[in-house]
């Protein structure tokens, strides 16, 4: 049996923790948890911590902070042969994680995709167009091997870790990044469709607390694109 660890970085996801949990556990098997908190001030290390779980494996961070860093912290403290990546309000897509398990038989790294045949973005009219825009911009830039950079979730191989690179800072940008590492040494990578749900009613997303901070953001991601295609490594 091929072990599975699953990275999981938190900040405030009481809502969501235990749910996702709960649904990564049914769907994988031999599975590893490594959760990564940025000092939550809500119940989130609490709900986990009840669960009682052998397969849980807590960080908990006073003064790093970030996902790019976290993502990393998660990456050093894994042990599977499959490593996967899932945002914590997502609990639902865990059922598709099977499926992506067994597609590694023959593929490199596994990605969910909302921009191939089957997949859609439910979220606000604003968030689905600078998405699309910034997703564009990647494949103009980057490469279009690759139609969702921005989606997240994925599995791998361990051995992908090998030759590619990954810079833990920023926010999502660190994972267009990385994935155009993994194009540049030939990886095999195959996107399945998903359906992204809508935004929760009470805005409780990484995203969307201020338009402000949205489009920061995505100046951040742009910015972050254009190095990315032009560094060396």
């Amino acid at each position: 049996m091929i072990k599975t660890s699953i990275l999981l970085c938190t900040y405030n996801e009481e809502k969501y923790i235990k749910n996702t949990i709960l649904n990564l556990n049914k769907s994988i098997t031999d599975l590893e948890i490594i959760i990564v908190d940025d000092s939550s001030t809500d119940n989130t290390l609490q709900i986990v911590k009840g669960l009682n779980q052998e397969n849980l494996k807590i960080i908990k961070r006073s003064k790093s902070k970030g996902l790019g860093s976290a993502f990393n912290r998660a990456l050093i403290e894994s042990s599977g042969e499959n490593i996967g990546w899932i945002d914590t309000n997502m609990g639902e897509v865990a059922v598709l994680f099977p499926k992506m398990i067994q597609l590694l038989q023959n593929n490199d790294l596994v990605l969910l995709s909302r921009y191939v045949e089957g997949g859609s973005d439910e979220r606000i009219f604003i968030r689905v167009i600078c998405s699309k825009i910034i997703n564009f911009i990647c494949r103009l830039i980057l490469s279009n091997k690759i139609k969702d950079y921005t989606s997240s979730i994925f599995i791998m191989k361990r051995n992908v870790l090998n030759e590619t690179t990954i810079l833990g800072y920023g926010h999502g940008d660190f994972f267009i990044e990385f994935l155009y590492s993994v194009i540049k040494k030939n990886f095999l990578i195959k996107e399945i469709p998903y359906q992204q749900k809508k935004d929760d009613e009470d805005g409780n997303t990484t995203t969307s607390p201020n338009l402000f901070r949205f489009f920061i953001l995505g100046f951040f991601y742009i910015f972050r694109v254009l190095i990315t295609r032009f560094r060396r490594n």
